[in-house]
């Protein structure tokens, strides 16, 4: 049978993408709690914002909750996991009241967010939170702070209609994985507006968030298609398509896996880019690679822009479990 030619693809794979070391931590918790508590470990939320991880974590026993009154009374000594995101004070506080005993899986950059809004509070200060209205991670920050003491801000429209009782006390943090542009922009009308606005002792837009934008805003200029693996639901990957359209791609889309690639559609294209959120497994990138090559010639060209060392250790309380090569697999997505 006659062969047809294939049309040659040239894919750009940016670095660093994926599994950030916060996600990677947070993983590895419900894996680890797993192991030595056996199943069920509940966990509050989706412990990351990926189907692929948390269908695999069902089936190793994982039981996803939205809020911990879910939790059977004869379940009471499993434990239960709190997801990345982090959580408003409230949700310790009920695993308290029932007796849980519950592992908190907040990546250490949320924590800091969390530390630094604590911080403007304590100096008498009204604390504004830039970030996107309902995100459980917004919900967390916010959880943390008397409700009359912090503001959302999620638009130009949101700093012109603010008005402090005191425009000299006030302080700004942001969510940990919003654009770093579109921050920028929001943090400068901010501080048109109240010159005594008072940063935050650190950024808040986290290191993973910042270089995986980073390589998507080197690798779009040219490129045909820019695809983004990622769950609708991420705030991180949602943002990559965003800066990779900014950036110079002709289109880009946030896909889940390959299945979700519109192939019929794609036409003749010659360069695809290709990055994950912080929430995609490699596993995911790989099958996606593994599609084009089907039905293209494919040539890898690898945007580079960081090199990532970060590594979060879990709690101490699970630091004794031994993890085998197929647990490590997992939880580093491969």
């Amino acid at each position: 049978m006659h062969n047809q030619k294939r049309n040659a693809l040239t894919i750009r794979l940016c670095g660093p993408r994926g599994f950030c070391a916060g996600v990677d931590r947070a993983i590895q918790i419900v894996v680890l709690a797993l192991k030595k508590y056996g199943a069920p470990v509940y966990v509050r939320h989706e412990i990351v914002h990926n189907r692929y991880v948390v269908e695999g974590l069902q089936n190793l026993g994982a039981v996803f909750i939205e809020e911990l009154h879910e939790i059977p009374s004869d379940h009471r000594d499993a434990p239960v996991v709190f997801s990345a995101h982090g959580v408003p004070k409230s949700v310790p506080a009920d695993a308290q009241a029932r007796n849980l005993f519950y592992l908190d899986a907040t990546c250490p950059l949320v924590s800091k967010v969390h530390k630094q809004a604590l911080r403007h509070q304590r100096l008498g200060r009204h604390v504004l939170l830039i970030g996107h209205a309902g995100h459980p991670e917004v919900i967390g920050t916010m959880g943390q702070l008397a409700e009359s003491s912090v503001t959302l801000i999620e638009t130009l429209e949101d700093v012109r209609e603010f008005q402090p009782e005191n425009p000299a006390a006030l302080g700004f943090v942001s969510q940990t994985t919003l654009s770093v542009e579109d921050t920028a922009h929001l943090i400068e009308a901010l501080e048109q507006r109240f010159p005594l606005l008072h940063a935050p002792a650190a950024e808040s837009i986290c290191y993973a968030t910042t270089n995986r934008q980073e390589a998507v805003k080197v690798a779009a200029p040219g490129t045909d298609l820019f695809l983004i693996v990622g769950a609708p639901n991420s705030s991180n990957s949602r943002r990559l398509v965003e800066v990779a359209e900014r950036a110079g791609a002709r289109m880009s889309l946030l896909v889940q896996r390959a299945a979700d690639i519109p192939w019929h559609e794609i036409g003749d294209i010659s360069v695809l880019g290709l990055s994950a959120g912080a929430s995609a497994p490699e596993i995911l990138v790989d099958e996606i690679i593994a599609g084009f090559r089907q039905r293209f010639d494919v040539r890898l060209e690898l945007a580079i822009t960081a090199e990532e060392t970060e590594d979060f250790p879990v709690m101490r309380v699970l630091r004794d479990v031994e993890l085998t090569a197929q647990d490590m697999a997992f939880v580093n997505g491969a």
